[in-house]
C-alpha cells in the first residue's frame, strides 16, 4: 500500500484526478489517497492558497498528485508550485515529450524529455521595484554550483540507467555568462565522468529553433530554470500539446507529480476535460514507486484507447468525453 498526498486543483482538477483514481484502481495498484488542499479554492475556504495542513501531510508522505492549480497573473498570491518546489528542495523537473499513436502533431516519433532545474534561476520570484513608484523592476537570477550538479548529474544519471545516448546541455553563456556559463562549466565537468554519453551543448534560442526543425536530434535537455519552463512547453507542442505530457518534480526525499496545464476554467465542470497529462503524471508516479510493470500496463492501456475516435477527448480531434476516455481505459485494463 502506497500513501499518497492528492491534491485535485481547481478548475477542471477534481475531474481529471477522479478520472486517474478510476483507472489506477482498475490497474490494480494499491494505493491510499490522502487529500490536501491547495490553490485557489483553497485560498477562498481558507485565505492560504498553500495552507500548512497540506505542507505538512507532503512533508510527512513525500509523494504527492497534484491537479492543476490557478495562479492569479501579475498580482495576488505566487504560485503553490513554486512554493511547493523551493520548500521541499524538488530540484529536478521531468517533463518526457513522446509521439502518441493516433494524436495529430507536426511530427512523428518524437521521443525526448527535458530535465529543468527547478529552484533557482530567474523564475525564483526576486523581484523588487527600483525608485520612487512603479516604472523601475528588476528580477535577480540564481545559479549555484550545488544545484547545478543535482540537476545535471540527474540527467546523466537517468541516461545510463534508461539506455539514453545523447544529452544536450542548453544555456545562453554567450550573454550570460557567469550565471548560465557555471551552470554549462559544471555540465561539462560532470560529462567527463559519463564516457558512454555523448554530450553537447546548445544556446537556447538555436535549441528553439531546432526543436521545430529537427527534433528527432535531441534525446535528453538538461537546463536552467526559466529556459526549462519554454522549452518544456515547446516539446509538448511537438507531440500533440500540454494534455498529453506528464511531469515530475524530484528531490533528494521528496516528489510532487502534476498536469502542467491550466485548471481550464471554461470548460470544468462540463465532462469534456482530458486527462491524459495527468494520468501520464501518475504514471511516472507509478516509476517513481517502483511499480514499473502497472505502469507499463496502464502505458499501453493509453496507446490503445487513445487511437479510438469514439472515446478519445474533444481537444485531441475525438468524439468522446472524460467518462468514455475513462470507462475505455478501466476496460483495457
Amino acid at each position: 500500500m502506497h500513501d499518497v498526498v492528492l491534491m485535485s486543483g481547481d478548475g477542471i482538477g477534481p475531474e481529471i484526478t477522479e478520472s486517474v483514481i478510476e483507472v489506477l484502481e482498475a490497474s490494480g495498484v494499491s494505493i491510499n489517497w490522502i487529500p490536501a488542499k491547495a490553490g485557489m479554492s483553497a485560498f477562498e475556504e481558507t485565505g492560504d492558497p498553500l495552507p500548512q495542513e497540506t505542507v505538512r501531510l507532503f512533508d510527512r508522505y513525500r509523494v504527492a498528485l497534484k491537479g492543476p492549480l490557478a495562479t492569479p497573473v501579475g498580482k495576488g498570491f505566487r504560485s503553490v508550485n513554486v512554493a511547493l518546489r523551493q520548500q521541499f528542495n524538488l530540484y529536478a523537473n521531468i517533463r518526457p515529450a513522446k509521439t502518441l499513436p493516433g494524436i495529430k502533431s507536426p511530427f512523428s516519433g518524437v521521443n525526448l524529455i527535458i530535465f529543468r532545474e527547478n529552484t533557482q534561476g530567474m523564475y525564483i520570484g526576486q523581484e523588487r521595484h527600483v525608485g520612487i513608484g512603479e516604472d523601475h523592476a528588476e528580477t535577480i537570477g540564481v545559479i549555484t554550483r550545488k544545484a547545478s550538479e543535482l540537476i545535471i548529474r540527474a540527467a546523466f544519471d537517468y541516461a545510463v540507467k534508461n539506455d539514453r545516448k545523447k544529452i544536450t546541455l542548453v544555456h545562453k553563456a554567450n550573454i550570460m555568462k557567469l550565471t548560465t556559463g557555471l551552470f554549462l562549466d559544471i555540465g561539462k565537468e560532470i560529462s567527463k565522468a559519463y564516457p558512454m554519453i555523448e554530450f553537447q551543448d546548445m544556446i537556447v534560442d538555436n535549441t528553439a529553433m531546432q526543436m521545430v526543425l529537427n527534433p528527432h536530434q535531441f534525446d535528453i535537455i538538461v537546463t536552467t530554470n526559466l529556459f526549462g519552463d519554454i522549452l518544456s512547453d515547446l516539446a509538448s507542442g511537438l507531440v500533440g500539446g500540454l494534455g498529453v505530457t506528464g511531469s515530475a518534480n524530484i528531490g533528494t526525499t521528496h516528489a510532487m507529480f502534476e498536469a502542467v496545464h491550466g485548471s481550464a476554467p471554461d470548460i470544468a465542470g462540463k465532462g469534456i476535460a482530458n486527462p491524459t497529462a495527468l494520468l501520464f503524471s501518475a504514471i511516472m508516479m507509478l516509476r517513481y514507486l517502483d511499480e514499473n510493470v502497472i505502469a507499463d500496463k496502464i502505458t499501453n492501456a493509453v496507446h490503445e484507447v487513445i487511437k479510438d475516435d469514439d472515446v478519445r477527448t474533444g481537444d485531441l480531434g475525438g468524439r468522446g468525453n472524460t467518462t468514455t476516455y475513462t470507462k475505455a481505459l478501466c476496460e483495457a485494463l
